[in-house]
């Protein structure tokens, strides 16, 4: 077991110790690919949406390593007769490198050194695990000798894939370059995964080093495709969850509900949820998120009228937005739907897919536009 290089199924074993809603039916969904041109995945959510869970239920089924039959043996993934021939097929039969980007921040001088750091470290515990392996210089080439090895296949999982380009822009570039080396859809790709899954807050950046990455099958906020009933809470995972901890089903609603995702119906903050079952008190928990995003100054840049469009949103009223234009990074903004599309993606409005209009979702998201508002104008006043 090391750092990156099998890490195990510990995660997923402390989740599980927990109330834990069961969404193992999105591996059935990844094992669907897996050996196919599909076979690369980026998914991107809000923050406190699921996205570290999700990838430590995907490392735990896949590490070969482990035994991690009896963390889901009850679950979806092993129980539902449609999903159980894939289960047993893919269980506990891979390579698995894990990236959660977040975690290397202190050891990469603020992400600067991503690169080498990760690419050093791989190749370190793959010579470690594997002590007749001839590593090379480039960690795809020792990856591929990895598997002609031992005869096994990749999975890669990366939590957090954008958080280097969110946090430190300048290293856009190498980061990119370093992820078009390993899926760069050519032979070596198909030969060193069987799969890959990134997940992370923004899409994949939309410019000219996009086409580094541009073989990944996307879902977001915007688009959540199939995978939308795995994003938050379902309204009956809801249900459940106020039977068995007596809540009131029509306050969780009002305060955590408003995104429709086609293909799910009504999501929930799965975060606030669980803090609002354990505290029993109804709350904006979204200040107590590491959001590192600021509301008050997206909603201060007045590109058409934005300060309008959000008063009509505090109002209640949904607005149109064109997503089709956004750059998907925090910085390069040449409109209004720019703006809001962000917002979109970071959780703060609800998207309807088929009205290709938006919304503030709950009571949660409402206090905290108001927050934003009293905040800027305060902030105006007092220059």
């Amino acid at each position: 077991m090391g750092m990156y290089l099998n890490p195990g199924n510990i995660g997923f074993e402390e989740i599980r110790n927990s109330r834990y809603v069961d969404k193992s039916g999105m591996i059935s969904l990844v094992n669907r690919v897996i050996g196919t041109k599909q076979k690369l995945i980026c998914i991107s959510r809000p923050r406190r949406f699921g996205k570290s869970f999700a990838a430590q239920m995907l490392c735990a089924y896949y590490d070969k390593t482990c035994d991690s039959r009896a963390l889901f043996h009850d679950l979806m993934i092993a129980e539902d007769p449609k999903m159980n021939a894939s289960y047993e097929q893919h269980l506990n039969k891979y390579n698995v490198i894990y990236l959660d980007m977040t975690y290397i921040k202190p050891f990469t001088d603020g992400f600067r050194n991503t690169v080498s750091y990760l690419s050093e470290k791989i190749m370190e515990e793959l010579a470690e695990a594997y002590p007749a392996l001839k590593t090379s210089n480039e960690l795809p080439s020792t990856m591929l000798r990895t598997v002609e090895l031992t005869g096994h296949k990749f999975i890669m999982i990366i939590d957090e894939w954008d958080a280097p380009i969110r946090e430190t822009p300048e290293i856009r570039n190498e980061y990119l370059e370093f992820l078009r080396t390993l899926f760069k859809g050519s032979g070596s790709t198909s030969r060193i995964f069987a799969a890959a899954y990134m997940t992370g807050i923004l899409p994949i950046k939309k410019d000219g080093a996009q086409s580094a990455i541009s073989d990944f099958q996307e879902y977001s906020m915007v688009f959540p495709g199939e995978f939308a009933r795995y994003v938050g809470f379902t309204e009956s995972e809801i249900g459940q969850l106020c039977q068995e901890y007596d809540c009131n089903f029509s306050e969780m609603k009002h305060w955590y509900d408003g995104y429709t995702l086609n293909g799910a119906g009504s999501v929930y903050n799965p975060n606030s949820v669980m803090k609002a079952v354990y505290n029993r008190r109804f709350h904006s928990y979204w200040t107590e998120t590491s959001a590192a995003e600021s509301l008050m100054g997206y909603i201060g840049l007045n590109f058409d009228g934005l300060s309008k469009t959000i008063a009509r949103l505090l109002g209640g009223v949904e607005v149109g937005v064109d997503t089709n234009g956004f750059s998907n990074d925090l910085i390069t903004f040449r409109n209004r739907d720019d703006v809001l599309t962000l917002l979109i993606h970071l959780g703060y409005l609800s998207y309807n897919e088929e009205t290709q209009t938006a919304r503030i979702p709950n009571e949660e998201i409402r206090l905290e536009f108001f927050r934003a508002v009293r905040k800027r104008q305060w902030t105006d006043t007092h220059l």
